[in-house]
């Protein structure tokens, strides 16, 4: 595993980790893709104001991770703390928990299948890239306490992964015209 920890000007240190050579093959640029998917997210979920007031402040350092992982990896995740035997595109795994003063939020850690996401794009007619873009931005929208428990959560945080991916050019991955999968 490759991580690469990256402090910007947005008060964000991001982890990347990379487990599965087929991102890299496929993604090259992933690590400054994460960074510009994560900041969008990050971003939308302060304009929106709905999550934990804490983290969402404009001046709220972040500490979080996205993983570019494999499905073996995500499926023994998956079996671990969801009790599901069976790899899936996403997990979000959020720390809401306050820090102590003056210490930056440790958001948590977002990990990506790559071939269960690469399979997804493939069916969906999706660009790998675009469909990760998707995967990354709802994680990191769960990491800020957006959740899709009930319709109404699910349509508020939809809305919001279509406004970030819009901005990042990518098409609405929930326009029932489009037939990209939607992430768990």
């Amino acid at each position: 595993m490759t991580a690469h920890p990256e402090a910007g000007d947005s008060g964000l240190e991001l982890i990347i980790a990379i487990d599965d050579d087929g991102w890299a093959e496929t993604l090259p640029e992933y690590e400054a893709l994460a960074r510009r998917w994560v900041e969008a997210a990050i971003a939308a979920a302060r304009a929106d104001g709905g999550a934990p007031a804490g983290p969402l402040s404009p001046k709220a350092a972040h500490e979080m991770g996205v993983v570019f992982s494999s499905d073996e990896i995500v499926q023994a995740l998956n079996r671990e703390w969801r009790n599901k035997d069976q790899p899936t595109n996403v997990l979000a795994f959020a720390d809401a928990e306050p820090p102590p003063a003056g210490a930056p939020w440790q958001m948590g850690d977002v990990v990506l299948a790559f071939g269960t996401t690469q399979r997804e794009a493939e069916s969906g007619g999706l660009t790998i890239e675009a469909h990760a873009a998707h995967l990354v931005v709802h994680g990191i929208l769960h990491l800020f306490g957006y959740d899709h428990m009930d319709d109404e959560e699910a349509q508020r945080m939809e809305r919001l992964e279509t406004r970030v991916l819009a901005g990042l050019g990518i098409a609405d991955p929930y326009d029932p015209a489009a037939r990209g999968p939607r992430p768990e």
